[in-house]
Parts: structure tokens; sequence; C-alpha cells
């Protein structure tokens, strides 16, 4: 099977090549953004302008739904989407070179990895992290600010309010655990250095467990997509528009059935490891200073409480631990000690909410 066969198969219809000087603009465009944005990779703009250059690109015909842009490994090439200005090429190329630059070949020129997602014999993994930290990465290359948005009844912040938001949004609660330089490196390059941070402070099956639910919540978000399209065209009515609509619904519920359980599988699992590591009351105050300002990265909806059910009884454990501390080590608690007066006020707003701005 050809590329242009392959291409098809995925509704991708190429319409012509970019000419050179819009090729030029581009990747010096994207060269500049990717050495400002992550300095620490150590790019050479020059020699990443060389290498972005000789993508070739084309415009196509691209189905609703779908990305503005994509890199398509077998024969190298970009894509996007017919009708876009120069300043959407550039910012929905950022995500696609990022893939460029990423992907890892055997000899016969088969992928065999790219960044964060492995491409087994038999099973793809890690594609719905990979694509969410791309993303993510992007965004950020990007100057995007943050915004709160709804989806499947989930209100969430992201920087990527209309692509992979919600995947940009867990990936982002991993990397508040393992930091962001973690991430970026085995994004761009392939390292385990993310997986076995991550591992490190919440568990191998947790991260594995994480990295399954974000594949299938890609899964689910594209099959939604191509359902929707099949609910878009014109021989689509009565019994049959019925059955496919109930279809789309089913999948919204499992999605935000899959975003709740990942998101919260992500700080419990970090939480609950970190605080068997807490000895001492300096402890204690990083440790809640973690816990309170991971409200800032969380999706909430309607009858969603258990962020804040577990952020109480984490506070009533902290009380426990600092009680237990103070007791061992014989130490006075000074009256205008700050984290003296911060617990004993524990007891008194164990009943209250953590606040949730939306």
């Amino acid at each position: 099977m050809n590329v242009e066969t392959e291409l098809k198969k995925d509704g991708i219809t190429v319409v012509r090549k970019l000419d050179t000087l819009t090729v030029n603009t581009i990747a010096r465009d994207i060269a500049e953004k990717l050495c400002k944005t992550f300095p620490e990779q150590n790019f050479i703009f020059q020699n990443l302008f060389i290498a972005l250059s000789r993508i070739p690109m084309y415009l196509a015909d691209i189905p609703a739904g779908f990305a503005e842009a994509t890199y398509f490994y077998k024969n190298s090439s970009m894509y996007f989407r017919n009708g876009l200005d120069l300043e959407n090429l550039e910012k929905f190329a950022v995500h696609e070179f990022i893939h460029y630059l990423q992907e890892i070949k055997d000899k016969k020129g088969n992928l065999v990895r790219l960044g964060l997602c492995d491409y087994g014999d038999f099973k793809i993994c890690g594609m719905g992290l990979n694509e969410g930290a791309v993303q993510l990465m992007a965004a950020k290359a990007n100057g995007s600010q943050e915004e709160i948005v709804k989806y499947y009844g989930i209100s969430l912040p992201t920087t990527s309010p209309t692509y992979y938001p919600l995947l940009c949004n867990l990936v982002k609660q991993m990397a508040y655990v393992t930091g962001e330089d973690a991430l970026y490196d085995s994004t761009f390059y392939g390292s385990v250095m993310f997986k076995e941070k991550f591992a490190l402070l919440c568990g191998i099956n947790s991260f594995l467990k994480i990295q399954n639910n974000l594949d299938k919540i890609l899964n689910v978000e594209e099959k939604a997509i191509k359902l929707d399209n099949k609910l878009l065209a014109d021989d689509c009515e009565g019994s049959k528009a019925h059955k496919i609509a109930k279809k789309i619904e089913n999948c919204k519920a499992k999605i935000k059935d899959l975003f709740f359980e990942t998101q919260n599988l992500i700080y419990t699992s970090y939480f609950n490891t970190q605080f068997s590591k807490i000895y001492t009351t300096a402890d204690i105050d990083e440790y809640r200073v973690r816990l309170y300002n991971y409200k800032n990265f969380i999706g909430i909806s309607e009858n969603y409480t258990d962020f804040n059910d577990f952020y109480i009884n984490k506070m009533m454990d902290l009380d426990n631990k600092y009680e237990n501390i103070m007791n061992n080590t014989h130490i006075a608690v000074v009256d205008n000690s700050l984290i003296a007066k911060f617990f004993r006020k524990i007891k008194s707003i164990l009943s209250a909410s953590v606040e949730l701005k939306r």
C-alpha cells in the first residue's frame, strides 16, 4: 500500500505542496520558538532550522474533527488543512515538528518509538501520554495562556482549549508530580526519565494504569469524532441517526469516567506515597502546600467531591502526624509558631470544602 492510499484511508487528500519560501518561513519561526522555549535541550538554531526546512510539507483536505496538521512518519512529510493562513500553519506545525524530532526508527525505517510512545510488535503503548505531552509543549512554545474550558461535563484548566484539552490537563498533573524537565526530556528524546521518576514517586503500577487510561481516552475521543462525522452526513437520519447519537453519548460518558479515574489515581498515588516520607514539621508544611496547590490543576464536575474529600482526610492525617512528631521529639510548641497555629485551626475547618474556583 503506497503513502497516498494510506492517507486516503484516513480521509486525507493532498491538494498541493507548499512553496519553498513558506516552508523556510515556518521552519525558521518554529526553530526559534523551540530554542527559546526549551533552552535546557540545547538546540542549535541553525541545525534545527535546516532539519525542519527539509521536511516536505503539503496542503490537504482533512476530515472535520481531526487535527489541523499531521506528520506522517512513513514518508517523513507534513500535511496541513487546506485553507489555513501562515500564522495558523505555524501554530499547528509546532506539534507535528516535535513528532518529527522525537521519532526513532529501526534500520528498516519502521517506527519503534515516538517520545513517550512505544510501537511494539503487537501493541502501541503510551500514545495518549505522548500526544498530551507534545501538545502541552506545543502550547507552551506558542505562548498559549491557560483558560477554563468545559468538555463532557468537566470544567478544567488547560493551555490547549481545542486540541487534546483533557489529555493536556492530565499530563500537566503528572508533570506537577515529576517536574516539567523530566517530561520534556522524555518527550523529545524517548528517555525513561519521566517514567522512572513518576514510578518512583507514585509506583510503577500507577504509572502503567494511568498510561493505559490516557490511551483509552484518546481512542474513545477519536471514536466519538468519527461517529459525529457520520451523524452529520447527508444520508444519516431517522433511526440510524438516533443509534449513532446514542453511541456518541456513551463515548462522552466513558471519557468522563476515565478522566476522573485517572485524575484520582494521579493525586492519590502521589500524596499517599509521599505521606509515608514525612519525618519533620518542615516536611508537613511542604506536603500541605503541595496538596493545597494541586487544586489549581484538577478538573471538576457538578457532583465531583473526590479531591475535596481526599484533601480533608489528609489534613486530619497531617494533624495526627504533627502531634506524633512533636511528642516523639519532646519539642515544645511555641504559641506564635505558624505551623502550630495552622494545626490548631485544622479541626475547625475540616467541615468546609476546598475552594475550587472555576
